[in-house]
């Protein structure tokens, strides 16, 4: 940072600025220039007992939740929501209270450094200067197109820089990619809007205001795309008309955490998600009367009964259930769409809404707004395009990479291949803030601020109905010697990126908002980026989701058909993202110690296998069993889980990492590595398609758990419990 306005200056513009227990802006564009650094004698608002709260944005996933950080003397000390971001309305999820845990890790890259593709975290460093000449060297010296930019979800602003440093030096757009963009299957979901609604979209569902909701596969209370707002529109569909209790219906051959809150839990047989939909639209549309609609005409509801699993009874219920509820709602996500029939999946349950009459209304489905200063909806690649994008690596067409954000090496299955495509890249430069696997296997190490430490912006993808681009900025001083990975870039390629620095970028693309109705106006650009940070971000206060027609949907076919598996194994293999850990927690101890919400296990990995079934393999809790795909295997001790078919084994994402610190490496095994590459029609990977063998090692480690497994099991309390 330089030093153009003297700290003298800035405590004149802080004591003439907001009072001291608000949250403050950041004291505007000016506050880039100034070193937060411990006082000699200490300014009045961080006097003991009197703390400063900043606004800024979550990013331990791209669901754009506002955050609202305590700080007292210089540093951060607790996270909570910001009541005001329409997301998340002052709640976080557990990910979200620990970021502080990432802000304080010894873990942390804490220099530029020179990695060279060692096997641990290279001593070698270098200066910034040093650093922004290897950036700058190679944008110039190599063929633009053989230039690749991989970017993670996260955050926003800077996914526009790259796109706008692409596009003036002629490189490829830039990639996007994340490992929960993949569970997911946001490209499936926006695909099937697109086919059935007309446009490519991520869906809102009005849980809130739904009297009834089924999910089928959407493990929405936990980890998919916005789920501390679905938590919260859950809450007020159970307790917030006291004249009625919603009621919840779950469809999942697991009972997850979301499973587990329903009043009823369906375990169907994998992969016929689609079909049971299809059936209940056909029955719901026989009960009302009048013609089948064309997207359930062709629905044998005797044969989805054979394929499912599903009693008839059952889905008769369901449909009365529907006819009678004022507002219904259904939805689609998570292993239901990870399937070979996924995208058809989508599509069924969409029609059944559109049976449902509840388009555009309180409770139902509309599709999502695009935030602020958006053009249109740019979901993350799917697996297809990742796999086209490894191709290019391997044949030599990318010289340069840039990655930042994501931790490809561990989060994409090993049979893509990622890794041996890495290794042929001639230079690679990570921007990382830990060192992950991908960026142990770098050349470079130019580490980014931490979240709390940078400047930024995310978009809302869904979770309200309301146009949301929530801001972040600094809340404490850069710890180590870390560079905003946007001002490296800056400074490498002036030429292409003609801004002063970061808050100067962010600010051009603000512009477009000055003077627009929303949370707060301004007419200039300093005014409107003091009250951005202020209120940590800048949204619309009416709805601006958009209604799609019903009567189109329902007048075309939806062919919804058994979904399809890869390998000749026993079981079905239900990879899962733990909602404690996720993608990138496992790297915080907090977390770590979190018990898992329908296990209790903690610091470890482990399969979930039916009492039943262990009963006749021999196999009793904690043995360590090895898990066998066509495409490898993994060694993981047992759980033995009631409430899972007795044809499905299920085991968490979120461990199994080969570096990333000390509290997450060596720990646990990665599902990833048994995961074949097959792919549904919308490109996503069928993560939930596979079939794989339970082979015995002979081998027991206990894993620890919180719960008793005499409380739970009877063990050691005599044949009468």
């Amino acid at each position: 940072m330089s030093k153009q306005i003297s700290r003298r200056d800035f405590l004149k513009l802080a004591t003439t600025g907001a009072a001291t227990t608000a949250v403050l802006t950041g004291c505007g564009p000016a506050s880039r220039y100034v070193d937060r650094e411990p006082y000699k004698k200490m300014p009045e608002y961080t006097y003991n007992g009197l703390s400063t709260y900043y606004a800024t944005t979550c990013r331990e996933c791209a669901a754009a939740c506002g955050l609202v950080v305590r700080t007292m003397q210089g540093r951060a000390i607790k996270v909570e929501g910001n009541a005001s971001n329409p997301v998340n309305l002052g709640k976080t999820c557990a990910r979200g209270q620990a970021t502080l845990q990432g802000l304080y890790n010894p873990d942390r890259v804490e220099n530029p450094t020179k990695q060279g593709r060692a096997t641990n975290l290279s001593k070698s460093t270098l200066d910034w200067d040093a650093a922004v000449q290897v950036v700058s060297d190679a944008l110039k010296n190599n063929n633009p197109s053989e230039i690749a930019f991989l970017m993670g979800m996260a955050p926003d602003h800077l996914f526009d820089l790259v796109s706008d440093l692409a596009k003036a030096i002629g490189a490829p757009a830039p990639v996007r990619f994340g490992a929960l963009g993949m569970f997911e299957s946001r490209a499936t979901l926006s695909k099937a809007a697109e086919n059935l609604l007309g446009q490519s979209a991520m869906p809102f569902f009005d849980i809130a205001n739904a009297d009834l909701v089924l999910s089928f596969g959407a493990n929405f209370l936990e980890t998919w795309i916005s789920p501390v707002a679905f938590t919260r529109g859950f809450s007020k569909m159970r307790r917030g008309n006291p004249k009625r209790r919603g009621h919840f219906i779950q469809f999942e051959a697991r009972m997850s955490q979301t499973a587990s809150k329903a009043d009823e839990w369906i375990p169907l047989l994998p992969g016929t998600e689609g079909l049971v939909a299809l059936a209940i639209g056909r029955l719901v549309a026989e009960a009302k009367g009048g013609a089948t609609p064309k997207a359930f005409a062709s629905v044998n509801v005797n044969d989805v009964v054979t394929a499912s699993g599903v009693k008839l009874e059952t889905l008769e219920h369901i449909a009365q259930l529907i006819v009678e509820s004022e507002s219904p709602l259904a939805i689609p996500g998570g292993a239901a769409l990870g399937q070979s029939n996924g995208l058809s999946t989508a599509e069924a349950v969409l029609a059944l809404n559109a049976q449902a009459d509840n388009f555009g209304k309180p409770g139902g489905v509309s599709l999502s707004p695009l935030s602020p200063n958006q053009d249109a909806y740019h979901r993350p690649a799917n697996t297809q395009e990742m796999g086209d994008f490894i191709n290019k690596m391997k044949s030599g067409g990318v010289k340069a990479l840039f990655i930042h954000g994501v931790n490809p090496v561990f989060e994409l299955p090993v049979s893509l291949g990622f890794a041996d495509a890495l290794a042929s890249v001639p230079q690679v430069i990570s921007f990382a803030t830990f060192a992950d696997e991908t960026a142990i296997a770098s050349d470079y190490v130019f580490p980014d601020h931490h979240g709390l430490e940078s400047w930024g912006y995310q978009r809302a993808v869904t979770g309200t109905s309301e146009s949301v681009l929530s801001g972040a900025q600094p809340v404490v001083t850069p710890y180590f010697n870390t560079r905003s990975t946007a001002d490296v870039l800056i400074a490498a390629a002036p030429n292409a990126l003609p801004y002063a620095d970061e808050v100067e970028f962010i600010q051009s693309k603000l512009n477009s908002l000055l003077g627009q109705e929303g949370s707060f106006i301004a007419a200039e650009i300093n005014t409107f980026s003091a009250y951005f940070q202020q209120h940590g971000g800048w949204w619309k206060t009416a709805d601006a989701s958009t209604v799609p027609s019903a009567s189109s949907v329902l007048s075309k076919s939806v062919n919804a058909k058994p979904a399809e598996f890869g390998g000749e194994g026993e079981f079905f293999f239900l990879p899962f993202v733990s909602p404690t850990l996720a993608d990138a927690g496992a790297n915080k101890p907090w977390l770590q110690e979190l018990p898992d919400p329908t296990t209790t296990v903690m610091w470890n990995t482990w399969v979930e296998i039916n009492p039943e079934t262990a009963h006749e393999l021999g196999i009793e809790n904690d043995d360590v069993v090895q898990i066998v795909s066509e495409a490898g295997s993994v060694e993981v001790s047992v759980y033995l889980y009631p409430a899972i078919r007795p044809d499905v084994i299920a085991m968490p994402f979120g461990q199994g990492h080969k570096a990333y610190g000390q509290f997450a490496a060596g720990r646990g095994a990665n599902p990833a590595d048994v995961l074949g590459v097959h792919l549904n029609e919308a490109g996503d990977l069928a993560f939930a398609g596979m079939k794989v063998d339970v082979k015995k090692t002979g081998k027991k480690k206990e894993i620890s758990r919180l719960e008793s497994r005499m409380g739970v099991y009877g063990e050691g309390m005599g044949e009468e419990h």
